[in-house]
């Protein structure tokens, strides 16, 4: 029940996001879903191995070419599903910033359990 209810809210986060930033376009809301579910599997399979890859990059930036390589995945699920456009490298890195800050967020209001 958590997972489908995870995958509603970041339907729910991609569907914010062209209201929010001007280069991303998501088509509907199924599109929206669908999209939830390729960058869940992008960021399962695909993300760990890149990362891993540019570690020595990764090291020398900090940690700043994270959030490039999430770009990158962004711009891999628009390229993979028709109906969501990314324009750009620099587009998908602040999307994906936003769709993070957005998806955490509706995650912790609507799935924390009460304190006792």
């Amino acid at each position: 029940m958590r997972l489908l209810a995870v995958w509603l809210i970041n339907a729910l986060a991609l569907l914010a996001l062209p209201y929010l930033l001007p280069g991303i376009h998501v088509a509907s809301f199924a599109t929206a879903l669908a999209v939830a579910v390729v960058l869940g599997l992008i960021n399962a399979v695909i993300r760990p191995v890149l990362v891993l890859l540019t570690l020595p990059v990764t090291l020398l930036t900090l940690g700043l070419f994270i959030f490039v390589i999430n770009g990158m995945m962004f711009l891999l699920a628009a390229w993979l599903l028709e109906g969501f456009v990314v324009d750009g490298i620099w587009n998908g890195v602040l999307g994906s910033v936003v769709y993070s800050v957005i998806s955490w967020a509706l995650t912790r209001l609507l799935l924390s359990s009460p304190k006792s």
